[in-house]
């Protein structure tokens, strides 16, 4: 009879197994009647669940203020890539006539060979002679769109930068003669013949909007004078001794085409229905005779 117990202080393994499940089963009976089962009795309000979708403005406008908020939105050149695409095929399309094939680049080197020769200094150069032109197949492409100057409350505009890159295979070769003129008129001739290639030409593109205080406001869009430019000129100089690719001549040449650029690296843009060609003139003539005077 001295052993025959069920519980004593020093319970066994089995009785210590048999009280650890009751008391799971004891805490697990308690964790669902207070915190999961409510009595039928009492009243209750039931909250609605709204899981945000797509389709709640509330969610966009809370996403896109967290977005404005966290990292600064990024605007992507992808369309005026397209758009100058589309403008530089138009370009190519009228200096051809609208023709295709041989046609239309007969056309247009006809047209670039006047033009050369209505430009051409008469004094020292010969008929130029366009023998052969290239127009590309691509068009420049931007990136990096940024806001150099953001000017809040300020009546002066902002100013937009983009990175432009522009590589083709636009050519031209031609031929014609540096006349010397002493000690006669046309004393002696010197043939040469040139092609003139593409090779990269890099730049930032600055845009500034119209300036609501100017008497025409214009659109400007202009390059700093700090452009990259990448020539491969051929040459061949001479009659019957001949220079080929000379170092100067390609010199002379980019720094024209550099030159060039410089000049009319600017565009102006009118505002339809604002102003007139005439008054963007004097605007410009008086923006050039400011700058003299402070230079």
């Amino acid at each position: 009879m001295g052993n025959n117990y069920i519980f004593s202080l020093t319970p066994t393994f089995t009785q210590g197994l048999v009280l650890g499940q009751l008391s799971i089963l004891v805490l697990l009976a308690l964790v669902l009647k207070y915190l999961f089962f409510i009595p039928p009795e009492s009243e209750t309000e039931t909250i609605p669940f709204h899981p945000l979708s797509k389709s709640n403005p509330s969610w966009h406008q809370d996403v896109k203020e967290d977005n404005k908020d966290s990292i600064p939105e990024q605007e992507s050149a992808h369309w005026f890539n397209i758009l100058a695409r589309q403008v530089v095929e138009v370009y190519r399309a009228k200096l051809q006539n609208n023709l295709t094939g041989y046609e239309g680049i007969e056309v247009a080197r006809r047209k670039i060979e006047d033009h050369a020769n209505n430009l051409r200094p008469r004094g020292f150069l010969d008929h130029i002679t366009v023998h052969s032109v290239d127009l590309g197949m691509s068009a420049p492409k931007l990136s990096n769109a940024r806001v150099v100057n953001d000017n809040d409350g300020d009546s002066a505009p902002t100013t937009i930068e983009f990175d432009m890159s522009y590589t083709d295979t636009i050519s031209v070769s031609l031929s014609t003669s540096y006349l010397f003129n002493y000690p006669m008129s046309s004393f002696a001739r010197l043939p040469v013949s040139l092609t003139i290639s593409l090779s990269l030409f890099e730049s930032k593109v600055t845009l500034v909007p119209p300036s609501p205080a100017s008497a025409a406001p214009v659109l400007t869009i202009s390059l700093p004078q700090d452009f990259t430019l990448n020539l491969k000129t051929t040459s061949l100089m001479g009659s019957r001794a001949m220079l080929r690719d000379v170092p100067k001549l390609h010199e002379l040449i980019e720094y024209q085409v550099r030159k060039v650029l410089a000049l009319r690296g600017t565009w102006k843009v009118i505002l339809p229905g604002i102003g007139s060609l005439a008054t963007v003139q004097q605007e410009i003539e008086k923006e050039q005779a400011a700058s003299k005077e402070q230079g």
